[in-house]
């Protein structure tokens, strides 16, 4: 019995010696694993786990003092995002990085998981390389023909193609079919034979009402008339329209808006003299655009800096203003030329250029002296 006790006693000792022995190695020597970190924790206390956790968290807080962010792999991303969705109080257990950091790198994750998922599969074989220049040479050649006109043509060649499919190969081949014709080439094919007229209101120094009345010639820009009135009527407007055509020069067409001055005299004189009076659609300006910026042309380069007396006043000042538009004012939509061409003399003049004054010097017109 005795010596059954003794051996007990020392095998006894020798297990608590190899299990300092193997305590006080796992505590030197940390742990490179999460296998192995895990099963030294089994073999400690829970006073050692709270110091080593305090040391370990004391640690990473000199840590964040560095001027050098650690560098994070994938595989340190993954472990973080997983361990951080088994705590409850996850946020306040980050140091190394913030809260907003973990849920990109969890968002990220997601996106790649399902980017995986969602890769297409083989999907439809492509075209073969001799129908799409076959589908593109007859869209070059038949301009007005649809995608739909084309597969048929595929079909009596015995060619299988989608609608589709054709039209994503002639999505960058060609222009888009021209619906009807366009604002601007109705212009520039008619505008020889069109005016427009408007009236611009003005507020005299008394802040009475004034009404301009313009012509204007689409083609050429030109100011054909200018009147002033201060009661706009059916019958002054009718006269104004004669006044602009002293010597049976009209238009074939006049285009107006919706002002109830145009009266039944009015469009009777037109109709007497052969011109058609087209009337612009409600709230629609670029309907008689030419007029409508001509009119903000007036303001800003002539009434905006004058003051204005009367009706005799402002006809005189419209008409010098209308005269420097017609003869000096330089316009881009005509090429940077003027609405009436300058004589052969004034271009070829080698004189040296003076400034005439207009409207008292607001403006001033260049030219060379003979």
């Amino acid at each position: 019995m005795m010596l059954l006790r003794r051996c007990r006693h020392r095998l006894t000792g020798i297990v608590a010696g190899l299990r300092h022995a193997v305590r006080g190695f796992l505590w030197a020597r940390p742990a490179t694993a999460h296998a192995t970190g895990t099963g030294a924790d089994l073999l400690r206390g829970r006073a050692q786990l709270l110091a080593e956790n305090a040391l370990l968290r004391h640690q990473l807080i000199v840590l964040r003092r560095g001027a050098v962010r650690p560098a994070m792999t994938a595989t340190d991303r993954a472990v973080m995002v997983l361990l951080a969705s088994r705590i409850r109080a996850w946020r306040e257990a980050l140091l190394v990085v913030q809260p907003a950091t973990l849920l990109r790198w969890h968002r990220a994750g997601f996106r790649a998981l399902w980017r995986r998922k969602s890769r297409p599969g083989p999907g439809r074989p492509p075209l073969a390389a001799e129908t799409v220049t076959l589908i593109r040479r007859m869209a070059a050649d038949n301009p007005r023909w649809g995608a739909e006109r084309i597969r048929g043509e595929l079909l009596k060649l015995g060619l299988r193609v989608g609608k589709r499919t054709i039209q994503t190969h002639l999505r960058g081949s060609r222009a888009p079919r021209p619906r009807g014709q366009a604002w601007a080439t109705f212009l520039r094919n008619h505008a020889g034979a069109i005016w427009a007229c408007d009236f611009l209101p003005v507020t005299d120094l008394t802040c009475r009402p004034l009404y301009a009345f313009f012509v204007i010639a689409l083609e050429t820009r030109r100011v054909v008339h200018v009147g002033v009135t201060r009661h706009p009527t059916d019958a002054w407007v009718a006269q104004q329209r004669r006044e602009a055509t002293p010597f049976d020069q009209r238009p074939r067409s006049l285009i107006r808006d919706n002002d109830a001055t145009y009266g039944p005299r009015f469009t009777r004189l037109a109709a007497a003299s052969g011109i058609r009076v087209l009337r612009t659609p409600v709230r629609a300006l670029r309907a008689n655009a030419v007029c409508e910026r001509f009119l903000g042309s007036v303001r800003r380069a002539c009434l905006d800096h004058l003051l204005i007396f009367g009706a005799r006043q402002l006809l005189r000042l419209l008409r010098e203003s209308v005269a420097f538009f017609n003869r000096a004012r330089p316009h881009q939509g005509l090429g940077q030329a003027t609405p009436e061409a300058l004589p052969a003399e004034t271009k070829h003049c080698e004189g040296p250029v003076r400034a005439v004054p207009v409207l008292g010097g607001l403006h001033h017109r260049y030219e060379r002296a003979a």
